[in-house]
């Protein structure tokens, strides 16, 4: 992806009067939003004493993650395959425990690209936990194949990628809305419950394509269409408040980017030199802000947060104000990033040939 001076610098092709009016406009959109409240201090998403569910938390973003929301005093579940590393994951999570004499961890072992795997570990989960769904699930599991699209391997890895990213974040939240959703059996006593909260991870790919993430990109774009059907879908059960969510983060440095570095074209890592990857603890830590702040849309970078603004179409906004402001600058900045990335990529096929000749690995 590109980094945020990437895109600065196409503002001095810009006229000087042009720059300075924008960033006026900015200026006064983002002070009459504080001065009506907002951007609200209020935390919407408390984990202390609830139980969060994560899968793809035995490494990465989601052990990161994992491990932040038990020092806030959650019940943590975390799932993945690999039993050793998710061993080794419950331990860090239970040192960071807030109350550790109060609070309670496991794991559930489980492929989220097999078919049905969610039902079973949603019940798992509810044995465990004394006959209660978790009150927050969020969906980490994921992988990235980078390949050109007329790799022979490309086809396998797409549907790869779609049955880890898409399916298995699909299944668990079927699973979980259907516990949450059930008919009661009783009218609820609270007046105002705590809404549950259903966190989809998607990636700034789903804002902006680039060429190398053919396989995977799709994947990361499906999440974004079911995200945003749910979103109305919930309006169903006002008496049952669900919050959906859908976190953006860019690249993070992780035994995922490791593996996903094996695969991916030279021209992908010539368009991502600029940008330095986050650690995972960075990346846990602004997205669980954006999740505390209330928004729909959690990105963790003013690079992504650009990104999310020039391409919402009807999905929802965090904020109708600034995100449309700032949408209208986007579609101006856009024609020369994309001018650029065609540029270059151009500028590569003719500099290094047909891909099918050749194509070299960075």
């Amino acid at each position: 992806m590109l980094h945020w001076h990437t895109l600065m610098d196409y503002l001095p092709g810009l006229s000087t009067t042009s720059v300075i009016i924008t960033t006026s406009i900015l200026g006064a959109v983002i002070s009459v939003a504080a001065k009506m409240g907002f951007f609200s201090s209020k935390n919407h998403m408390p984990v202390e004493g609830r139980t969060v569910l994560l899968t793809g938390a035995s490494e990465g973003m989601g052990r990161s993650a994992a491990i932040q929301l038990a020092a806030k005093g959650a019940h943590v579940i975390i799932v993945s395959r690999n039993v050793g590393r998710l061993e080794e994951a419950l331990a860090d999570v239970k040192a960071a425990a807030k109350s550790p004499a109060t609070q309670r961890f496991t794991y559930i072992s489980a492929d989220v690209s097999e078919t049905g795997y969610a039902a079973r570990v949603i019940a798992e989960a509810i044995a465990w936990n004394g006959g209660a769904a978790p009150d927050i699930v969020w969906c980490l599991a994921g992988l990235s194949t980078p390949l050109l699209w007329t790799d022979p391997a490309a086809p396998a890895a797409a549907r790869h990628n779609m049955d880890v990213n898409y399916f298995g974040a699909a299944d668990m939240s079927h699973a979980i809305l259907r516990e949450w959703l059930a008919p009661p059996s009783a009218p609820t006593t609270a007046a105002n419950p705590e809404p549950k909260h259903i966190i989809f991870t998607a990636s700034v790919v789903a804002f902006l394509a680039i060429v190398g993430y053919g396989p995977y990109t799709p994947s990361k774009w499906a999440l974004r269409g079911l995200a945003d059907t749910l979103a109305m879908e919930l309006n169903l059960y006002p008496d049952t408040p669900v919050r959906v969510h859908v976190v953006y983060p860019a690249t993070i440095t992780s035994p995922g980017l490791a593996r996903e570095n094996q695969t991916k074209p030279a021209i992908t890592h010539e368009l991502e030199k600029d940008e330095p990857p986050e650690t995972p603890d960075t990346v846990a830590r602004r997205a669980i802000a954006g999740l505390e702040n209330g928004n729909y849309n959690v990105t963790v970078s003013f690079l992504g947060d650009l990104l999310r603004c020039g391409i919402m179409g009807g999905s929802v906004r965090n904020n109708w104000l600034v995100d449309t402001v700032l949408g209208w600058v986007m579609s101006l900045i856009y024609f020369f990033v994309m001018r650029d990335l065609n540029g270059r990529v151009l500028g590569w096929g003719k500099k290094f040939g047909h891909p099918g000749l050749g194509e070299r690995k960075a």
